[in-house]
């Protein structure tokens, strides 16, 4: 029964991310070009290292996996 309860969290949660890449160009903070990444542009070519997109991220998984952790 547990691992059906995750496969079920665990397609909420890809909906829910699916459902942000759809809408991404219409939300007013867009996932992947937040302020604090870094861009770079040169004459010829671009650098771009998302991290404050990278920290956000992290904090959200850790969340999520410390709340999964407390339940078992």
């Amino acid at each position: 029964m547990g691992l059906g309860r995750m496969l079920i969290v665990a397609g909420i949660i890809l909906l829910a991310v699916g459902i942000l890449v759809s809408l991404g160009e219409r939300l007013p903070i867009r996932i992947g070009r937040l302020p604090g990444d870094i861009i770079i542009r040169g004459k010829n070519s671009v650098f771009y290292f998302p991290l404050m997109t990278s920290i956000l991220l992290s904090l959200l998984l850790t969340l999520i996996l410390w709340l999964f952790g407390r339940r078992g």
